[in-house]
């Protein structure tokens, strides 16, 4: 009985996300959370137009919580809107802003926006990324595109740095899938190795200066045993 209503729960949460991507629009929400509370289902809305999603006067956000409350029979659901800082960091704004392209320009310059989008990523100053294209590209036989640069962990325990999305988008030839993962900068990155120059350049002249006053010195004794032997050749002469 738990698990029947733990599972309808999760399957109404995921209709009520698709169902506010949809009425807001493609490449405008990035994410949709839904937080169960004792007063009510509270619903955040993560997106780099907050303006667009809110509309003039709230009227947008008035008619989702409207339509949720009707629809999805929730009893006080509040809606709010969280705006997303930086959108270069965000694999799903990525993602779906990959599929839109793809969708106005078609699949032949499928290319130059998966280089255009990647570009804007390393401005942005993200510490690696890639992006996947797979499908009719734009020959008959589907096929995978991977666009990549820097620092990307897969597996382990640090792949949890990486922000990874997935979108879709519907093409004349048939359907494109497109895959983001980015390592955004300033993220923490236990196994990372960074090389101190001056350090190791200080190290390195005092080992010289070292090496050079051992053979000083060196040099000094052979001086003195050299006299030595001198002198008493000397002696055993006379």
């Amino acid at each position: 009985m738990i698990e029947k209503k733990f599972v309808e729960e999760k399957k109404q949460e995921f209709e009520i996300k698709e169902f506010i991507k949809a009425k807001i629009g493609k490449g405008k929400v990035a994410e949709v959370k839904i937080e169960r509370t004792p007063i009510g289902e509270k619903i955040v809305i993560s997106t780099t137009k907050p303006g667009l999603v809110i509309g003039h006067g709230g009227e947008i956000i008035q008619d989702i919580n409207k339509t949720v409350k009707e629809r999805f029979k929730l009893e006080n659901p509040q809606i709010e809107v969280s705006e997303i800082v930086d959108p270069m960091f965000d694999a799903q704004t990525v993602a779906d802003n990959l599929a839109l392209a793809l969708e106005n320009l078609g699949p032949m310059a499928f290319k130059l926006i998966a280089y255009r989008e990647l570009e804007k990523i390393i401005q942005a100053g993200a510490l690696g990324a890639e992006i996947r294209l797979s499908g009719r590209l734009p020959s008959e036989r589907a096929k995978s595109w991977r666009f990549a640069f820097g620092y990307l962990r897969k597996t382990g325990e640090n792949q949890g740095v990486v922000n990874k999305a997935k979108a879709v988008a519907f093409t004349q030839p048939g359907v494109v899938g497109v895959k983001v993962s980015i390592v955004p900068k300033n993220v923490r990155i236990p196994d990372k190795i960074t090389i101190k120059y001056d350090q190791i350049e200080k190290e390195l002249k005092e080992k010289i200066i070292n090496e050079e006053q051992k053979i000083e010195e060196v040099k000094k004794e052979e001086i003195k045993i050299e006299k030595k032997e001198r002198k008493s050749k000397k002696k055993t002469e006379k």
